[in-house]
């Protein structure tokens, strides 16, 4: 595995996709490690998270701060700061921000996926809100995404 240098310091503005509560920052592109993985920092609103959806990389999250409900092939479970999910690529997933305040995760993407323009074009997709799913994999057809439901929502907690 190759690995650049890298200074992240966290000053570049965030990408934001104001439809599913989102502001991400590319901590480590692609290029820093040759293609292996990515680096990102989201912070979701109250309530909010992305569409369920599958695709071909792994993920590994790391909570920051607050609490997010997931949903890993129709597993649902909660965690919170400090914890860690690892999704294997081609697991359906989602979260939802379960918090009255924003949550924040640390994503580890591999193989690295081109996190910047994913997001931008799906910022510049969900520009008018969440469109409705054939849209949504007209989109992700171009990445390798499937968008598979809806977000999770507070709703959907599980019993306890």
């Amino acid at each position: 595995m190759s690995i650049s240098f890298l200074h992240s310091r966290g000053t570049q503005a965030p990408i934001r996709i104001p439809a599913i509560g989102l502001e991400l920052f590319i901590r480590m592109p692609l290029v820093a490690s040759a293609g292996e993985f990515c680096f990102i920092e989201t912070i979701n609103a109250p309530g909010a998270g992305p569409p369920r959806h599958r695709h071909r990389e792994a993920e590994i999250f790391r909570v920051i701060e607050g609490c997010y409900l997931y949903e890993v092939d129709g597993r649902r479970f909660f965690a919170e700061a400090g914890d860690v999910v690892s999704i294997p690529g081609g697991a359906a997933h989602g979260f939802v921000n379960v918090t009255d305040a924003p949550a924040r995760q640390y994503i580890l993407i591999t193989p690295a996926l081109d996190a910047e323009a994913f997001f931008t074009e799906l910022a510049g997709t969900m520009r008018a809100g969440i469109p409705d799913r054939e849209a949504l994999n007209a989109f992700g057809a171009r990445w390798g995404v499937e968008f598979l439901g809806p977000p999770l929502t507070r709703g959907d907690l599980p019993a306890h």
